[in-house]
């Protein structure tokens, strides 16, 4: 059984509010969840303390126990100091500019 820490979403319409959770990875997004770590209201403005909350003692140990967690969840833990700071994923190939679009930035930045 591998197990995730991950955001199960609650709230309402056009109002999400996500619980951090740890589940089963096989387990439904808003389904059976094992144990609930925290909160997040993505509605709250960035530097207030109640937008992320979370429980670092019970995070630690399931981390120590292989629990493996999501990108938004680790990007979580990175600034709260639990966890190292995921690094930045590369962006993708196929959504790099097309040919003609580079010939025109290009042209662009000459003029």
């Amino acid at each position: 059984m591998s197990l995730k820490i991950r955001l199960a979403r609650a709230g309402a319409k056009k109002r999400p509010y996500y619980h951090i959770v740890l589940a089963d990875s096989r387990s439904p997004r808003d389904g059976r969840f094992i144990e609930k770590l925290g909160s997040y209201d993505p509605m709250l403005p960035l530097e207030h303390e109640a937008r992320v909350r979370l429980s670092a003692e019970r995070i630690q140990h399931w981390l120590s126990q292989g629990a493996q967690t999501t990108d938004r969840v680790a990007r979580f833990l990175g600034k709260a100091g639990l966890a190292p700071m995921p690094t930045w994923r590369e962006q993708p190939v196929k959504s790099a500019p097309k040919k003609k679009a580079q010939e025109r930035a290009k042209e662009a930045e000459a003029a």
